[in-house]
């Protein structure tokens, strides 16, 4: 992934091959051979509310020496859990990607969802933000206890940020938990990524399409909680910088939108990090301008840069039109496998 190049039909390195890279992918590349067929738990959290939980069906058994299927064997293979991007879920282009390649390992797979991603509006007066360290401390808790064998994280966008902030902050006792963790084109800078999500082709496409889900979740909140935020100035909020102010950052403990950006943005911790962990980002993602990327030094040896010139906003695309995204989910699981 390093060396990735994207391919020919499919644009540059430039803002252009940026866009396409990251649009095409979630529209129309393949994400394995099949849909992935789900199991879906609902765990119920320490405040009232509940997380729900898609695993991957089981893998082919495992058989012992008198060809009986062996549970055991199944339960102590590699687990991979991966946290969704913003207003992702199992749904995702590259969930259904990484599950199909944890399929065809014979890994164990899970998403976990944020708090309102599952398709069912949650029940606190809280959602889900880019520094939720703690629910993804929860959520890792939760899933080390249900498995024996080495368990591996992968955040996506959103979803990674979060990760290396959970990593950052759980400093040794983070390898009691998981083997590695790698984060997907996550904007470890949240500033800049925001700033970046407010101007041009960005605020007119990415972001609109944010808001058009997050404005009505945050509204069935409001129906849920009265008086929990001003219903007009999240309506008027037309950027992803005053949506944060009026919601996501009051109600997640922040003073502000410059607060919560500044605090839950990963860059500038990832030297704390004790366990192995890769952060990859293309140079050409729409969402993270390059410049705003971490550098070999403001990271620890824990810590593996992965930076190519292409590859989009969580695209990465593969092979002749249509094209697939298979590739991604192949040298990130390659990488965390040989943690182990």
């Amino acid at each position: 992934m390093e060396r990735y190049r994207s391919p020919l039909w499919l644009g540059s390195a430039g803002a252009l091959g940026g866009n396409l890279q990251t649009i095409w992918p979630a529209l129309f590349a393949q994400a394995g051979p099949r849909a992935p067929a789900w199991h879906r738990e609902r765990w119920s959290t320490p405040d009232g509310d509940f997380i729900d939980v898609d695993w991957l069906e089981p893998p082919a058994p495992v058989h012992d020496t008198a060809g009986q299927a062996d549970p055991v064997r199944v339960a102590e293979r590699p687990l991979l859990v991966l946290f969704h991007g913003l207003e992702g879920s199992s749904s995702s282009h590259y969930a259904r990607a990484f599950a199909a390649w944890s399929r065809s390992q014979g890994w164990r797979f899970a998403v976990p969802h944020f708090r309102g991603c599952s398709g069912e509006i949650n029940l606190a007066a809280r959602s889900y933000h880019s520094g939720d360290f703690e629910e993804i401390g929860w959520m890792l808790t939760q899933l080390r206890a249900r498995h024996r064998g080495p368990l591996l994280a992968v955040g996506v966008s959103l979803g990674g940020n979060a990760l290396l902030r959970w990593a950052e902050e759980s400093g040794q006792t983070a390898r009691s938990v998981a083997q590695a963790v790698a984060a997907v084109c996550s904007p470890l800078d949240l500033a800049a990524a925001g700033q970046a999500l407010s101007r041009g082709f960005n605020r007119a496409v990415y972001t609109r399409m944010f808001l058009r889900t997050l404005k009505p979740k945050a509204l069935a909140k409001l129906a849920q909680h009265p008086g929990l935020f001003d219903a007009d100035a999240l309506q008027a909020a037309g950027d992803l910088y005053a949506y944060d102010n009026v919601y996501t950052a009051p109600l997640h403990g922040f003073r502000d939108t410059d607060d919560y950006w500044r605090r839950a943005s990963a860059k500038p911790a990832l030297a704390d990090i004790r366990l192995p962990a890769l952060a990859l980002n293309a140079l050409n993602d729409p969402f993270i301008p390059a410049h705003s990327l971490p550098r070999p030094e403001d990271v620890g040896r824990w810590v593996t840069l992965w930076q190519p010139a292409h590859g989009g906003h969580v695209g990465f695309p593969a092979g002749r039109w249509p094209g697939h995204v298979m590739s991604l989910p192949q040298q990130v699981g390659a990488w965390l496998h040989a943690q182990l």
